[in-house]
């Protein structure tokens, strides 16, 4: 039996993501609007609206589709603003970022992930993103960005993620250790906006140090 992907987006939308109080109307869209399923890999091609985590090999995971609108919403980037993103994953939420944002630099770690993304991104004609195969912690950027959006979690935020943002800029990340990891929005003055609590797969390098006890 064939999927009708386009109303199973707007079941996801209608169902979780605007229960979850993502209520702004260019994010709302941009959910209904991008092919969430396209993203997926085809044997979860089924399970692309559900309310969970689904698996992408290689131990990354794409997030659920709540904490993407949250993620969305807290940023909300603009037409005239330039997005870093930190873990490109599936390439879906880098979509959903360069359809709000001028343009999206992403960064990913794992060179499949990295080649798949960049196939899906340019099968859905997105034009303004680039994908670059790189660890952010060993990245050198020499630019400033109005959003940078973080999929991973970090036990604490490194310090050169802050120096990448504009003097008015906004990054979303989660932060803290597992299972109790709270969302938080940073501004660059510093101040940090707690959002919602999750629980996320730590980027690489993102993990906290290893505890001995004797």
């Amino acid at each position: 039996m064939s999927i009708d992907y386009a109303k199973t987006r707007e079941t996801m939308v209608e169902q979780q993501v605007r229960p979850w109080e993502v209520l702004d109307p260019r994010v709302l869209d941009t959910l209904i609007t991008i092919p969430r399923e396209q993203f997926v890999p085809e044997a979860l091609r089924a399970l692309a609206y559900t309310d969970m985590e689904l698996p992408l090999g290689n131990g990354e995971s794409m997030l659920k589709p709540v904490v993407e609108g949250r993620a969305l919403q807290a940023l909300l980037p603009q037409a005239t603003e330039s997005v870093l993103e930190i873990g490109t994953g599936s390439g879906y939420l880098t979509a959903c970022l360069a359809r709000l944002g001028r343009e999206v630099t992403s960064l990913e770690i794992d060179p499949e992930l990295a080649d798949r993304a960049r196939a899906t991104l340019a099968a859905q004609g997105v034009t303004n993103a680039a994908v670059e195969t790189a660890d952010a912690y060993a990245w050198t950027g020499d630019h400033r960005f109005d959003v940078i959006c973080v999929t991973g979690a970090v036990a604490a935020i490194p310090a050169h993620f802050r120096e990448w943002l504009a003097p008015a800029g906004r990054m979303f990340i989660v932060q803290g250790e597992s299972p109790a990891m709270q969302a938080v929005r940073v501004e660059a003055d510093g101040s940090i906006d707690s959002l919602f609590e999750t629980d996320l797969r730590y980027l690489k390098g993102g993990a906290p140090t290893p505890r001995f006890t004797l």
